[in-house]
């Protein structure tokens, strides 16, 4: 064989080589982009998931937050609303709520008191609440509420009363809640005195609904 005849066989076999080299890296890289391809459409398909799933529970927690922020009414009972007479120029009928369940709950405006059987309950001193109804306080658990009527008038003072029904406004002007209960003063060995007199909002202090009745200091 002439020496030019074997050089460009030689030159013909350096470019098949060549040829499957570069078919073989481009297969490869090929393969490589597939993969990569298919880890990122899964990585993606999984952050969606978590991102529905997270925004689901996010929402489940919001509403189990409204859910323990609603109050119930509170409702009149004998055991757990006292009465008790102060003597002297500032004389006055302290009216106690306790709350002895283990939830807060909610009063509206004041009490609804009715002495000795009347049949208007003693009117509110802050004036009726209107129609879309007036303040509230929320009583925690095993805590008090107080209102007040003052009686440091011959004419608010009255006579002695023999028993009183209890009602709890609700949130509207009209509505009132479970109830009424009545107490017998007579049972209870009391002496409360009330005339043409009226009976202040619910406060959470004693001396707060004093003020407000204009029998505190």
């Amino acid at each position: 064989m002439t020496a030019p005849r074997s050089r460009r066989r030689s030159a013909a076999y350096a470019a098949l080589a060549l040829g499957l080299a570069g078919s073989l890296a481009l297969t490869g890289c090929n393969s490589h982009s597939s993969k990569k391809s298919k880890k990122t459409s899964s990585s993606s398909s999984k952050s969606k998931k978590h991102k529905i799933i997270g925004g689901g529970a996010a929402a489940a927690g919001a509403g189990a937050g409204a859910a323990s922020r609603r109050v119930s009414p509170c409702w009149p009972s004998t055991y757990r609303v006292t009465f008790s007479q102060q003597t002297g120029p500032d004389s006055h009928v302290t009216v106690k709520f306790k709350n002895t369940t283990s939830k807060t709950c909610r009063l509206y405006n004041g009490p609804q008191l009715r002495f000795n059987n009347a049949k208007a309950p003693l009117p509110l001193l802050a004036g009726d609440p209107g129609v879309l109804g007036g303040p509230t306080i929320d009583v925690p658990a095993k805590g008090y509420a107080y209102a007040v009527i003052p009686t440091n008038s011959p004419a608010s003072k009255g006579t002695e009363q023999k028993s009183v029904t209890i009602d709890f406004m609700g949130s509207s002007a009209s509505s009132t809640t479970r109830g009424p209960v009545t107490l017998n003063f007579a049972e209870k060995r009391l002496h409360i005195s009330v005339g043409k007199s009226k009976v202040t909002n619910w406060s959470h202090s004693i001396h707060g609904a004093e003020l407000t009745a204009g029998v505190g200091k």
